[in-house]
């Protein structure tokens, strides 16, 4: 990762096809496009790609996530489940949904951890929303059964996990709704952009109406067509949407290149006894974009993150002491704050993640790095760096 690492002329050439003619809106202006319907391109690619009937771009990943709740008709009083270890979007989308996010363990795949989760189900809670972070996937298999148990939806926040499988299936394909974000640092990139996936067709439905102002595109005059529902403007431009058709013709050379990569890389810690690594459900189906591995406790983890930054390697994330990834540093959302005032209901049933006790997490999370997978590294560039990355955590050891 990521994938603007290779951009080259077979992303120009799309790119360069909507600016020659002049529209860079997804919907309308037939006669001056010049038969290019990027937009629409890119989502016939995704489904045939990852093996989604359905699939909805929107302009980010944080709007796919806010506009899959919509689509299920997840709202005002409903829980759904996520992780400790997520980006803010997983959580920020569910509270401008008007639903309360129940932050719940992780264990060492990196995901939610099921037994945590079964915990934490109550009267209210609507759906659980695994996080497939750094590339991997959760324990689908055990969230499955448990959605299957007590009648919840599944939504997967793939946002991470671009080209990650589960005993075949594409990770964000599995549950009732699935995300891509397709933002800059993504293994495929459109710069800005996400995607919704579902396997069915009105939930389908309602995301293509709502990322519209709830547009319902029935026929050829935009000014006619009628509004079933209130919607959001969360539509990806016909540039982002060129962008990103260029790079999902080439995401499978990305995932082989961060595959080779993070063996290389694996290879070389692999030597380290006191060296683990993340619990993988589906080994075969990893994307690699991340390598993730444990010391023996924290105080190791923080010395070696800084000795692996020391000897010049960069991309080492020590998440325990991360402000956007890990519950830790969440202080906005332990102290409730936002930019207008958040409704009586999200209050009063939101609990206090400040006194929240999260030591399960804290104890995987203190322990590991996740070194990011570069695919522009040159053979010499990936020999010197498992070299130094071997050094440097020896060194702490």
């Amino acid at each position: 990762m990521p994938g603007y690492e290779l951009y080259d002329d077979i992303e120009r050439k799309e790119l360069m096809d909507v600016i020659q003619s002049g529209v860079f809106m997804r919907y309308g202006f037939d006669g001056a496009r010049g038969g290019h319907w990027k937009a629409k391109e890119l989502e016939a690619a995704i489904c045939e790609r990852f093996g989604t009937p359905y699939a909805q771009l929107t302009s980010s990943g944080t709007t796919a996530l806010h506009t899959t709740f919509a689509a299920l008709g997840i709202g005002a009083g409903d829980e759904i489940i996520v992780p400790t270890f997520t980006f803010v979007a997983s959580f920020e989308s569910i509270l401008m949904a008007g639903a309360i996010p129940v932050l719940t363990d992780i264990n060492e795949t990196l995901c939610l951890d099921p037994k945590a989760v079964e915990n934490n189900i109550t009267p209210r809670t609507k759906a659980v929303m695994p996080v497939h972070m750094c590339g991997s996937m959760a324990d689908l298999n055990a969230l499955k059964a448990i959605c299957k148990k007590h009648n919840l939806l599944l939504i997967e926040d793939a946002c991470q996990a671009i080209g990650a499988t589960y005993q075949g299936k594409c990770v964000g394909t599995i549950g009732d709704a699935g995300c891509f974000s397709f933002d800059y640092v993504k293994t495929m990139t459109c710069a800005e952009g996400g995607v919704v996936m579902t396997p069915h067709a009105d939930i389908y439905k309602r995301a293509d109406q709502y990322q519209d102002h709830g547009h319902d595109h029935i026929g050829n005059d935009r000014g006619a067509e009628l509004h079933p529902y209130m919607g959001m403007n969360y539509r990806i431009s016909e540039l982002h949407a060129a962008l990103g058709l260029g790079q999902i013709k080439k995401l499978d050379h990305f995932l082989a290149l961060q595959r080779r990569n993070k063996k290389i890389l694996a290879d070389a810690l692999k030597a380290i006894p006191q060296v683990t690594f993340r619990s993988i459900p589906d080994p075969e189906g990893d994307s690699a974009s991340f390598l993730s591995f444990f010391l023996p406790d924290a105080a190791t983890a923080r010395a070696a993150t800084q000795a692996i930054k020391a000897a010049g390697v960069d991309g080492a994330f020590y998440y325990f002491d991360n402000n956007w990834h890990y519950i830790r540093n969440w202080h906005h959302l332990k102290q409730r704050k936002a930019m207008m005032p958040l409704s009586p209901g999200i209050l009063s049933q939101m609990p206090d993640y400040s006194k929240a006790d999260f030591s399960a997490s804290d104890h995987v999370i203190s322990r590991n790095i996740s070194l990011a997978i570069k695919i522009g590294w040159t053979e010499d560039e990936l020999k010197q760096r498992a070299e130094k990355l071997y050094a440097a955590v020896s060194s702490v050891l």
